[in-house]
């Protein structure tokens, strides 16, 4: 009897260790994916990862466990009349370089194909925005804005051409940026996809200006992050990196830099595509992400913010934009030019009359403007604190 136990006992303890076995195995395969196929180190210090394309955080959301990767669009938007805007010619905003806008990490080599450029989070820190009322920016107590924005339409999409620079960001936790915001829903229910440039400085470790997105689909509660910090947004470039530093940056009546950005739906694959450049896409947020911009956006929204957590009654001296206010235009202040919104029809078309709000306006401005060569534009940005804005 005895024998028998010491056997039944034996084939349990064999048995465990196979199960343990097989666990140490999945969490070995598991830990396997994360391994990169290649690291590139950055200039500014920063560690690129190219890690395969299918081991990449958007599948570990539910809604993309059986996802198939897009690689490209079934169908751009048709390019519409911009009042001559893409020919951009003879700059009204300031001197052109030609010198192409680059990210640093890209001066130490490229990812192979079939892999993703991933910035290593050498902090692992995760970052949310915050609440706020709807259909504007608006509402934060903390963030400030100047903006222009349309809503009289269903849009499929929004492109415009973005200044670069390189805000001095003050306090812990703040940031300065600028971007695109296309946006549906109401309340609670807000859904957003956006994109542009920011320094952040403890999000991201330093003070560099960086290409960066972000979604949600609840009003910043608890769904979406900042570029790959969570499962969602579908990474599909290998040469582009979300979170890296762009260079170089314009200066102070110097040499001007920009960036052209285009978010657009897909109708016919349902989702929503982020393209940097005129074809360079980076990847795409899948429409089942969200409730109403699911089928369209209600609002698009270009423009600057800031966090100001200045404390003692004084605001933050956070700049907006080149740290200069709206009014002294080209040359001085950060601008966006080339504003468009794709219609029902998925073409580019002007955003017809645009609405613009400086909401501290003794702290940052925004001027608009139309013009045969930089199409709907406007200027915004400045200081932060100044005599008028103590």
């Amino acid at each position: 009897m005895k024998l028998f136990y010491f056997f039944i006992l034996l084939s349990m303890m064999n048995l465990c260790d196979a199960s343990s076995k097989k666990t140490q195995v999945r969490k070995t395969l598991s830990s396997s994916k994360k391994i990169p196929v290649k690291s590139i180190k950055s200039p500014d210090g920063d560690i690129i990862d190219c890690i395969n394309i299918y081991h990449q955080p958007a599948f570990d959301h539910p809604l993309l466990k059986n996802h198939t990767i897009l690689m490209r669009p079934s169908l751009q938007p048709r390019k519409g009349p911009i009042g001559g805007g893409e020919l951009f010619q003879s700059n009204a905003h300031g001197q052109e370089d030609k010198k192409p806008i680059a990210q640093l990490w890209q001066l130490g080599g490229r990812c192979p194909e079939g892999t993703i450029p991933i910035r290593r989070n050498q902090k692992a820190r995760y970052a949310k925005k915050e609440h706020r009322n709807f259909p504007l920016l608006a509402g934060f107590s903390n963030h400030e804005h100047a903006f222009a924005y349309v809503q009289s339409n269903k849009y499929l999409g929004a492109k415009a051409t973005i200044n670069l620079w390189q805000p001095q960001v003050q306090g812990s936790g703040e940031f300065s940026l600028a971007q695109i915001w296309v946006l549906a829903g109401a309340n609670s229910a807000l859904n957003s996809v956006e994109a542009g440039w920011m320094v952040f400085p403890s999000h991201f470790g330093d003070s560099n200006t960086r290409l960066f997105n972000y979604w949600t689909r609840d009003r910043y509660q608890s769904t979406g992050c900042y570029n790959l910090d969570c499962p969602g947004f579908v990474h599909t470039s290998n040469s582009i990196a979300l979170g890296a530093t762009i260079s170089p940056v314009s200066t102070y009546h110097g040499a001007q830099h920009e960036i052209i950005l285009h978010i657009f739906k897909d109708p016919k694959k349902n989702v929503w595509w982020l393209q940097y450049g005129n074809d360079d896409v980076i990847g795409y947020w899948p429409a089942s992400l969200f409730k109403d911009l699911a089928d369209s956006a209600s609002l698009i929204e270009w423009g600057g913010e800031i966090i100001n957590n200045a404390q003692g009654g004084q605001h933050t001296t956070t700049q907006m934009g080149s740290g200069h206010f709206a009014e002294e235009q080209a040359g001085g202040a950060s601008y966006f030019k080339n504003l468009q919104v794709v219609d029902q029809s998925n073409t580019l078309v002007p955003p017809g009359d645009i609405t613009t709000v400086a909401e501290k306006p003794n702290c940052y401005t925004i001027v608009s403007g139309k013009s045969d060569d930089a199409g709907d534009y406007f200027y915004f940005g400045g200081p932060g604190r100044n005599p008028k804005c103590p």
